[in-house]
């Protein structure tokens, strides 16, 4: 008993609604469910678990969990509930739960996408939490991320499912821990390579459970250790798709959920020994954090990014890098380091001779990707500077024309810019032309990215709703938009 009250609890709690009386019952009747009639507790062991921090015993975190999940229709976590498995005692460890210890992040992974599977099945949308901060990602990640990987032959087997300390882990089910050799670990890669097709072309939406469930596999398989060849790549196989589940997440406005997928990436790919991979996971908490309208968080996770990548890392990943901290810059109206960082990017790509083979989540990135990045941080820069319009439509022109066929939810990326660019260049002609071939295909993807662009865009489109066609453009636009979320397209929007 720690004598201090338990405040994740206490403020998971106060959104429930519930009385201390209410909750007891409650967890008497789910641990009988999940097999555990045994199990009593009552109104004054609730008030110290939340008033003086006491830590009850398993199933009951497990229990809790499940509870709070359901009831909050979003992913709480045994340690979201401040029942860490291992108390930390450094400061920086302490926030958000960050870093967790390694032998902790098969067990995270698969509590977690557990969760969000039961949520999946119950029909529920994740509502009501907060994204932490960047800067306290970044303090909370940095010793962490810098330090060497815990990954090693003669390292304790933590991750045993017969170990002591995970004997009753609530993210386990012991007969999931069973090896597995190189060609399941083969296939696993390849359903990534699938996933990741059908998310660039359609978006996150429809496959989003089907990668989470994978992922919630793999993490069962994590749980035995394998030879440290095959362990590094099912790490692998893990921060891929943690990395899919966080981006398809953002892309369908599951924004809590995606940042800890982007954060259980990093640790996967750290734990199998890819900092690179790790620094690329944590630009997608970026990318995430500028869409919503917080540049100075991206940033703060944007120097870990790229300190954290390693020297490893290829000229074309730290290109890719580059771009996103120059969309990050723009949204912050800082035109001359977004220039300069933009032209350390194009440098950067040049460089890479593709000597070295690039690694399966890099090789969306091509030229066609590199001049949508440019297109976008010069679109978003001239909200603040108007003249940064004319080279952004020349980036959005050059990313059309270069663009393969499977990137339909980027192409429309594209036209959404290029149409932006021309009304603030004043050129409605040319922007409703656009305008209308990304509402051509827009409706072919459950991506509510592509919507939130489509709302910015509408926004430009005021001043000209007089002039012909452009009435009739934002008519076809508020019939795009999904009616839940499109009846005030006008309304106040996040910055893209």
């Amino acid at each position: 008993m720690t004598k201090e009250a338990n405040t994740r609890l206490a403020d998971l709690f106060g959104l429930t609604g519930w009385s201390k009386g209410e909750l007891a019952r409650m967890v008497n009747r789910q641990a009988a469910a999940m097999g555990h009639p045994q199990l009593s507790t009552d109104t004054s062991r609730v008030r110290r678990w939340i008033e003086t921090g006491e830590t009850p015993r398993d199933p009951v975190p497990k229990v809790l969990a499940a509870l709070f999940t359901e009831r909050l229709g979003r992913v709480v976590t045994i340690e979201d509930l401040g029942f860490g498995r291992r108390r930390r005692t450094a400061r920086k460890q302490a926030e958000d739960g960050l870093p967790w210890p390694p032998e902790r992040t098969a067990a995270v992974l698969t509590e977690f996408t557990g969760m969000d599977l039961m949520l999946n099945r119950r029909g529920l949308m994740g509502a009501g939490a907060a994204l932490a901060a960047g800067s306290a990602l970044s303090s909370a990640m940095y010793d962490w991320l810098h330090s060497d990987p815990a990954l090693a032959a003669d390292a304790p087997d933590l991750d045993h499912p017969l170990h002591p300390a995970n004997a009753s882990a609530a993210g386990f089910d012991r007969y999931e821990a069973a090896p597995v050799g190189s060609d399941e670990i083969e296939a696993l890669e390849h359903s990534v390579e699938v996933f990741r097709a059908w998310d660039a072309s359609r978006g996150g939406g429809l496959q989003r459970k089907a990668v989470v469930g994978q992922l919630n596999e793999v993490g069962g398989m994590l749980a035995y250790r394998h030879p440290v060849h095959l362990q590094r790549r099912l790490w692998g196989v893990a921060a891929n798709l943690a990395v899919l589940a966080g981006w398809m997440s953002h892309d369908v406005g599951l924004e809590p959920t995606a940042q800890k997928y982007f954060v259980i990436a990093a640790h996967a790919a750290r734990e199998g020994g890819d900092r690179p991979r790790a620094g690329e996971a944590l630009s997608r908490a970026a990318r995430q954090m500028i869409h919503l309208g917080r540049p100075d968080d991206a940033l703060d996770l944007m120097k870990l990014a790229k300190s954290g990548s390693g020297e490893e890392t290829l000229p074309r990943t730290r290109a890719m890098l580059q771009t996103i901290e120059a969309w990050a810059q723009a949204s912050k109206g800082r035109g001359q380091a977004m220039r300069r960082t933009l032209g350390e990017a194009e440098e950067l790509f040049t460089a890479d001779k593709r000597d070295v083979p690039p690694p399966s989540w890099m090789q969306n990135f091509d030229e066609a990707d590199l001049h949508g990045m440019q297109a976008l941080a010069y679109r978003t820069l001239a909200e603040h500077d108007p003249a940064a319009a004319v080279p952004a439509q020349r980036h959005a022109q050059l990313a059309l024309e270069l663009r393969n066929s499977g990137h339909e939810r980027s192409k429309i990326f594209d036209y959404i810019s290029m149409a932006s660019a021309c009304f603030i260049a004043d050129d409605p002609e040319q922007a409703d032309r656009y305008a209308r071939l990304a509402l051509l295909t827009i409706g072919q993807t459950s991506s509510h990215r592509t919507w939130d662009r489509l709302r910015e865009m509408y926004r430009l489109t005021g001043r000209y709703a007089e002039y012909n066609g452009i009435q009739d453009l934002r008519d076809e636009i508020r019939l795009a938009l999904p009616k839940k979320e499109g009846a005030t397209p006008n309304a106040a929007s996040r910055q893209v």
